[in-house]
C-alpha cells in the first residue's frame, strides 16, 4: 500500500482498523525533520514488523519536552519531505497531529516522571525535558496501538528511561535501540544539525572525535593489560632492551610492565575521561569556540558515573553548545573485556 497521512487520531483509528492483514504494529516516534538517522529507525521497524505488519511513524514536535528559551519556536517542521523519507524507509503511515489533537484542553494534568534518572545528564540542563518526553510516548504507544518502538542509541538516557517506564508501567510494547547513524565526517545525525553553520559544524566535530578517542584509550589500555598478563617479568625484559639501546621497544614493554602492575589501573575509567576531555578543552579554544554542558562516563542502568575501577557496561555521553546550537552524541563502552 502507499504511504498514508493521518493528521487526527481519528485518522490513525480508521487506518488501523482497516488494515490489510492482522501483523506486528512498529512505530517510530520523531518531530520531523527527518534524516538518514530516522530512516534507519523506519527500516528497522519494517524489518521488524514484517511484510504483513504495519509501520507507523509519529510526526509531532512535543512542546511539553521543551523548556524557556528552548527552540520550540524554530524546530525544522518538513511535512512534505518527511512524508517522501517514510515512504522511502518502508513506513505504512504518517501520524502528525497538532498539539490540540494530541492534548486536548491544553497542558495534560496527569503527566509521567522520570523520576532520579531523569534529572541526571539532559535532566539537568533541562528540567522537565524528560517528563514531557515520557508523557508524550506513552500517549503514542497507545494510541498506535505499537507492538514495538523503535528508538536511536543517540538519544542513550533518552531509550534508558522509555525502557524503564515500560518495565516499571508494564507496557506491552517491545523497546527497541537502533545504533547511531553518522555523517561521513563522524558527526551523528540530527534535526539540529542544519542550524550549523560551516565553522560551526568544523568545531562540532570535536564531540564524535573525543568519544572515538577515549573508546581508543581504552581498547589501548586493555590490550597492553592482556599482554601483560601473557607476559611474565615485562619489568625484566624492559630493562634488558633499555640496556641494549632499543629505547622504542623498551618504552612499549615499561607500557606493558605497568599495565600488569598491580599499582596502576590500565582499565581505569579516568584515563578514558581524560582523552575525551583533552579534545573538548582544545575545541574550546577554537573559533567558534565549543562550550561543553558535560561530558559523563555513566552506568547505562540508572546513568550514574562510574568509578575508576568500573568493570562491565558505560555509556560515555557528552553535550555541548556551538554558537546557538546544543548538540549530544555518546558511545558505549565494556570495561574490563576487549574492545
Amino acid at each position: 500500500m502507499s504511504l498514508e497521512l493521518a493528521p487526527t487520531r481519528a485518522d490513525l483509528d480508521r487506518l488501523l482498523e482497516r488494515r490489510s492483514a492482522p501483523g506486528r504494529i512498529a512505530v517510530v516516534m520523531t518531530m520531523g525533520a527527518l534524516h538518514d538517522g530516522h530512516a534507519s529507525l523506519v527500516r528497522a521497524a519494517r524489518a521488524h514488523a514484517g511484510p504483513d505488519g504495519f509501520v507507523v511513524v509519529t510526526v509531532f514536535v512535543n512542546p511539553l519536552q521543551f523548556g524557556a528559551g528552548e527552540d520550540l519556536g524554530r524546530y525544522p517542521r518538513t511535512l512534505e519531505a518527511d512524508l517522501k523519507t517514510a515512504a522511502e524507509a518502508g513506513a505504512d503511515a504518517v501520524f502528525a497531529p497538532s498539539a490540540d489533537e494530541v492534548y486536548p484542553g491544553g497542558a495534560p494534568q496527569v503527566t509521567i516522571t522520570a523520576g532520579p534518572m531523569g534529572a541526571r545528564l539532559e535532566g539537568a540542563s533541562r528540567p522537565g525535558h524528560f517528563d514531557g518526553v515520557l508523557t508524550v510516548v506513552a500517549k503514542l504507544l497507545h494510541l498506535t496501538r505499537a507492538d514495538a518502538a523503535f528508538f536511536g542509541q543517540k538519544d542513550a538516557q533518552q531509550l534508558a528511561l522509555v525502557r524503564r517506564m515500560a518495565r516499571d508501567l508494564n507496557f506491552p510494547a517491545e523497546i527497541v535501540g537502533v545504533p547511531t547513524v553518522r555523517a561521513d565526517d563522524g558527526l551523528a545525525l540530527s534535526s539540529r544539525n542544519r542550524y550549523l553553520s560551516v565553522p560551526e559544524r568544523r568545531t562540532a566535530l570535536a564531540l564524535s572525535r573525543a568519544l572515538f578517542a577515549a573508546g581508543d584509550r581504552l581498547a589501548a589500555q586493555q590490550a597492553l593489560r592482556a599482554r601483560a598478563e601473557y607476559a611474565p617479568t615485562p619489568g625484566a625484559r624492559a630493562a634488558a632492551l633499555s640496556a641494549l639501546g632499543e629505547a622504542r621497544l623498551a618504552a612499549d614493554a615499561h607500557a606493558v610492565a605497568a599495565a600488569g602492575s598491580a599499582g596502576e589501573d590500565w582499565n581505569g575509567a579516568d584515563g578514558v575521561r581524560a582523552a575525551a576531555r583533552a579534545v573538548l578543552d582544545q575545541a574550546a579554544r577554537t573559533v567558534p569556540p565549543l562550550t561543553l554542558d558535560y561530558l559523563a562516563l555513566v552506568d547505562p542502568a540508572d546513568f550514574t558515573e562510574v568509578p575508576d575501577d568500573h568493570t562491565g557496561e558505560a555509556v560515555l555521553a557528552v553535550a555541548a553548545r556551538v554558537g546557538a546550537t546544543r548538540l549530544i552524541d555518546n558511545i558505549p563502552l565494556t570495561f574490563g573485556a576487549s574492545q
